[in-house]
């Protein structure tokens, strides 16, 4: 039986547990709209593979506390002095979707309030999404100056198709739950109010379900997908944050983006 180091009650940006067949995963920085830091990151990956030493698990509802389910990448950062090369803060993203989306319990994301960016790409990296009727979605990343990392362009193409997903990655406009549902990334919408609820109830379901016959259909369904779009591909993904980090035009891109919300 696969085996981890991670224990829950050390996490310090999300809270993980479990209860027989179910498993939770919430990010937990609700004050800061939960954002994708490096901690963040690692965490995250080191919680799915955790979820993998525990053979009672069958579905992980992955949520974000508080008004929003994820900001996004932790823009601190991009001003910051980063203590590891460009390129290998790149991988924590990659390596973050990967392991979420490898475990082998199903994993149900619950989305209220902003999804944005690295926290649409973990959305992504899930098996199936319910969203609330006022959640909004956004993917910043062109406007910082950066190209869509962790994997998340063949994971939108995979979900949406690729037409959709260059007009949302090379605009960065925001869209709308119905939007995400029309074009096949959600599974459901549902009223605000509704939205703990749905997301049990759909939770349960799938646990009530035989667990090698679901975790079979995940690994098979996702298989199937990556021959079509091929996730593999993204381990180039962080040469593109790093070339564009040294860029000119991207860095002006970058600092009049964070200009514009007041963290220049």
């Amino acid at each position: 039986m696969f085996t981890s180091s991670f224990r829950p009650a050390d996490a310090t940006t999300i809270k993980v547990s479990t209860e027989g067949r179910m498993g939770r995963l919430t990010l937990n920085q609700p004050d800061k709209l939960n954002p994708l830091g490096w901690d963040c990151l690692h965490e995250i990956a080191e919680a799915a593979r955790w979820f993998d030493s525990q053979p009672e698990v069958a579905v992980v509802i992955v949520t974000g506390l508080g008004r929003a389910f994820c900001a996004g990448a932790d823009l601190s950062t991009f001003t910051k002095k980063l203590d590891m090369t460009t390129r290998e803060a790149g991988e924590y993203g990659r390596r973050m979707a990967d392991a979420l989306e490898a475990m082998r319990a199903v994993a149900v994301c619950g989305i209220q309030g902003w999804c944005v960016g690295g926290g649409l790409v973990l959305a992504a990296a899930c098996d199936l999404r319910v969203a609330s009727e006022s959640a909004r979605f956004s993917i910043p990343e062109v406007d910082l100056g950066i190209p869509l990392a962790w994997g998340g362009i063949p994971r939108l193409v995979r979900e949406i198709g690729p037409a959709l997903t260059k007009e949302l990655v090379m605009t960065c406009r925001p869209f709308s739950a119905d939007e995400g549902k029309a074009a096949g990334f959600l599974n459901r919408v549902v009223p605000d109010t509704d939205l703990d609820n749905e997301v049990e109830e759909l939770a349960q379901l799938v646990a009530s379900k035989a667990s090698l016959a679901t975790a079979a259909t995940k690994r098979h369904v996702n298989a199937v997908t990556d021959q079509m779009v091929g996730t593999g591909r993204s381990w180039s993904d962080a040469d593109g944050l790093a070339n564009a980090f040294g860029d000119l035009d991207c860095r002006a891109a970058r600092e009049s983006y964070l200009a514009s919300l007041g963290r220049s």
